[in-house]
């Protein structure tokens, strides 16, 4: 056999496992959103707020909806690369939303966070979780280094930081953050 025929086989097979991984990654993000949704509308029928988990069993928070952009994601717990490759992550260690202080979320700008480009001053971002809706409107954007978690610090007041890669369409690892500023709004 010649080696261009070797390297068209191993050509193929790369191409064949990439394609294979897309597909693992994008069922397991379409089924969770599903599972998410199921969730969310199930959630109201109980009386007490209060007596929901902030957390469900699955890592599920809810939901992040920025109308304007047509954004709408599953919110999980974590930032680890297997919560963000089906979901929005709650950043560890910040503020659950509705509850004083800073409510972190983390998105990958390849999938869930592109939309984030094109976030203006005064969006709206509403968060529909077990326990209710919230809704934040954009303060605004700003591009920090990746060791700049100051953004993350707590806040006396309810707000909100959203974090994915930056610029939007490098590639490889991005070497800055793009972060949305928000703070809760009543309704």
């Amino acid at each position: 056999m010649t080696l261009l025929r070797w390297v068209s086989y191993l050509f193929f097979v790369v191409a064949a496992a990439a394609l294979g991984d897309y597909a693992y990654i994008t069922g397991s993000a379409w089924m969770f959103e599903e599972h998410a949704a199921r969730e969310l509308a199930r959630a109201p029928q109980v009386t007490m707020a209060r007596d929901l988990p902030e957390v469900a069993r699955d890592g599920l928070i809810g939901r992040v909806e920025i109308p304007r952009l047509g954004l709408s994601v599953a919110l999980a717990e974590g930032a680890g690369t297997a919560t963000l490759r089906k979901a929005a992550g709650h950043i560890e260690g910040t503020a659950f939303p509705g509850d004083p202080g800073n409510v972190g979320i983390a998105g990958h700008r390849d999938t869930f966070f592109r939309p984030l480009r094109r976030i203006r001053p005064n969006d709206l971002i509403v968060i529909d979780t077990l326990r209710g809706r919230y809704r934040y409107r954009v303060l605004s954007t700003m591009v920090v280094k990746p060791r700049d978690v100051g953004v993350l610090a707590p806040t006396p007041r309810q707000e909100l930081t959203m974090v994915t890669c930056y610029p939007f369409y490098y590639i490889g690892s991005a070497p800055y953050r793009f972060i949305v500023r928000a703070e809760r709004v009543a309704g």
